[in-house]
């Protein structure tokens, strides 16, 4: 068997009483322990670059180009388990050990490494706290330069069955995340989750200037551009509206289905606060209201809550039913609702549990497409802009990206947010949302005025501003979703899918469930090349929002069936995008038709695709293609067919008399 030796940074994590817990109740640590593989484990593991040697059924072994990465990866879990933890009791809580050590291996021809370096790495871990790291002193030395960390020298430390001592410094995230800070007075309820989740934050951006030192310069690669030495500045406090879920009432009948519904309400509450513009309120404040008879509004003016979340669950046979409500709290109205409807003889209980949870959280949070969001953006829909606040600018300027070829909504909402980006610099959301809707109209010139409206290569002059902005927005939320979304676009807008991939990994790795933001990115990391990856990203993202998600989403469906040549298909998915006032969806159809011999048809659309779009011709069409990162085949597919269906060859200034 061939074998290599290198040199190579390992970490070593198992988790704490793992007999215990499953003894206690096997199916839910089972369950949650898939949820936090699938949520933050390995999207951890992808962002920093680590490669899982082996899984054992509580361990993992992984390997990392550096140790930079697998202090990075460490620190990341184990603040996420202190979130994730939150308002759990003890017994119940799942904790890591973690042991990281740089040392020479031996990789076999199937991967498996062997070795000291592996052998030390799993002692550390196993003398490691519950939520700590232990580092060797060799990973140690390569990271202590760049870190201000308040590591603690446990000094030469004879491991077992190692046979020389190894000097050990423990570093115990989870302490720390929980700690106060000095003077600070304690935290109110509805910050019960969220304090520990910004707290963890904050230490990781004062504690690892080196590790997150790459936040601090300019990453698109685009020549030219420098990110100016913003100063970092994290946000961390929301200012968005307030959520309490309530626990929801069990209409079975059989108290022993207590756990169900209590345990859709807990996994409601882990889900929506993954987002960050909302306050959500700990499940120990609000299960205080388990069978107790409540009036929303007066619930509201006790919690300082504007949004509750109410429901209940029926089980009858084989069937399980799940009514959810989304209530305003200042007015007692319901703004959304949906019930759900799952045969138990086709998944077991949990996983319909974490599927509906997942649902109702997409539903409900994000700025992008929530429910909350939309509420108060109708609540506030004839504020004059100076009225808004930071948080209502920002939720116009997103509902404004999702009209993108709407002038007005775009204009107002530039205007709120490079007023709001003066009056509240810290507040990275709108930093975030100033970058995407410069991002949209350097795309589509939406708002901007002639002759830069029409221009593609005068639009290219926003790209530098696109960058700056989306990086400020990085610089002052490390940990926010919507700040590496947008950075994410401006990476987009120079057409580097490497780096567009790592910023969707890292979106996900805070919030996998974010709908609108999985229909963005998995349509436009498509475009760029990466079919497959993108076409997950959309099927989750149509599959989460339901009837909800803007029918654009399924662009990314139908132009991989189109590049494949499975052109009947590409047809029934442009067509479930279709919407008669987007030019686009006419110009899909000019495209696709001549290539399923319906010529006359492709005609017929282009008088429509000319009066919402007077510039259009071929030459224009592969210009806004080539623009989106389309490759040369897909656009020289797309230019035949538009020369068959008769599309003129150029714009009317610009074609030779």
């Amino acid at each position: 068997m061939a074998e290599t030796r290198k040199l190579a940074a390992i970490l070593a994590a198992d988790v704490v009483g793992y007999s215990r817990l499953t003894a206690a109740d096997e199916d839910r640590t089972l369950a949650r322990l898939r949820g936090l593989r699938s949520d933050l484990i390995d999207p951890a593991i992808s962002v920093h670059h680590g490669r899982v040697v082996k899984r054992t059924g509580d361990g993992i072994l992984i390997e990392f180009r550096s140790v930079v990465d697998a202090v990075r990866c460490a620190i990341e879990v184990q603040i996420g388990m202190v979130e994730r933890n939150a308002g759990l009791p003890p017994e119940r809580r799942i904790e890591f050990r973690i042991g990281v050590h740089l040392g020479d291996v031996v990789e076999e021809s199937d991967g498996d490494l062997m070795g000291d370096g592996v052998n030390i790495a799993a002692r550390l871990e196993g003398i490691a706290k519950p939520g700590a790291i232990c580092l060797s002193e060799d990973a140690y030395r390569q990271v202590k330069s760049r870190l201000d960390l308040a590591v603690r020298d446990l000094g030469a430390t004879q491991l077992k069955n190692i046979a020389e001592p190894v000097r050990v410094y423990s570093l115990e995230v989870s302490k720390q995340a929980s700690a106060k800070s000095p003077g600070r007075a304690a935290p109110s309820a509805w910050m019960q989750v969220k304090s520990v989740r910004w707290a963890g934050v904050l230490l990781v951006v004062l504690v690892a200037a080196g590790i997150l030192v790459w936040e601090r310069m300019d990453r698109t690669g685009a020549p030219g551009v420098e990110s100016k030495g913003l100063p970092v500045n994290v946000q961390t406090q929301s200012r968005g509206p307030a959520l309490a879920v309530l626990p929801f009432d069990n209409l079975s009948g059989d108290p022993k289905q207590d756990f169900f519904s209590d345990g859709v309400s807990e996994e409601i509450i882990t889900v929506v606060s993954h987002y960050d513009d909302l306050r959500v309120l700990a499940r120990n404040t609000t299960f205080t209201y388990k069978k107790k008879a409540v009036d929303i509004e007066e619930l509201g003016r006790q919690l300082k809550v504007q949004y509750v979340i109410e429901g209940s669950v029926q089980q009858v046979a084989d069937q399980l039913s799940v009514t959810a409500q989304l209530v305003d709290a200042r007015s007692g109205t319901h703004v959304w609702a949906q019930t759900y409807e799952r045969p138990t003889t086709s998944a077991s209980l949990l996983s319909i549990r974490d599927d509906i949870a997942q649902r109702i959280g997409a539903a409900v949070g994000g700025l992008r497409s929530g429910a909350i969001a939309k509420a108060e953006v109708e609540r506030t829909r004839n504020e004059p802009v100076a009225d808004l606040t930071s948080y209502e600018c920002v939720a116009h300027a997103y509902r404004a990206v999702a009209t993108a070829n709407v002038v007005e909504p775009m204009l107002r909402a530039r205007a709120c947010l490079e007023a709001t980006v003066k009056r509240d610099p810290t507040y990275a959301d709108a930093w975030a949302a100033l970058a995407t809707i410069l991002a949209i109209q350097r795309f589509w010139g939406t708002g901007l005025a002639s002759p830069d409206a029409d221009d593609i290569d005068k639009r290219a002059n926003l790209i530098p501003r696109v960058v700056e902005t989306a990086n400020r927005a990085v610089q002052l939320a490390p940990e926010g979703a919507l700040a590496h979304l947008s950075l994410f676009y401006a990476y987009y807008l120079t057409c580097q899918p490497e780096r567009m991939r790592v910023e969707a990994d890292r979106v996900l790795a805070i919030n996998p469930n974010d709908a609108g933001a999985l229909g963005v990115m998995g349509n436009d990391l498509a475009y760029v090349g990466e079919w497959d990856y993108g076409r997950q990203l959309v099927e989750k993202g149509l599959a989460l929002a339901g009837t909800a998600a803007p029918r654009w989403w399924w662009w990314g469906i139908a132009k991989d069936h189109y590049r494949k040549g499975e052109y009947s298909e590409a047809l029934d998915n442009f067509r479930r995008a279709y919407t008669e006032t987007s030019w686009l969806d006419h110009l899909h159809l000019v495209y696709t038709l001549p290539y399923l011999g319906k010529i006359d048809d492709a005609r017929a659309e282009i008088p429509k695709l000319l009066k919402l779009n007077p510039q259009m011709s071929v030459h224009e069409a592969d210009r806004v293609y080539k623009m989106l990162c389309f490759d040369a085949d897909f656009r020289q597919r797309m230019v035949t067919a538009l020369r068959l269906a008769g599309l003129r060859e150029e714009t009317v200034e610009n074609s030779v008399p």
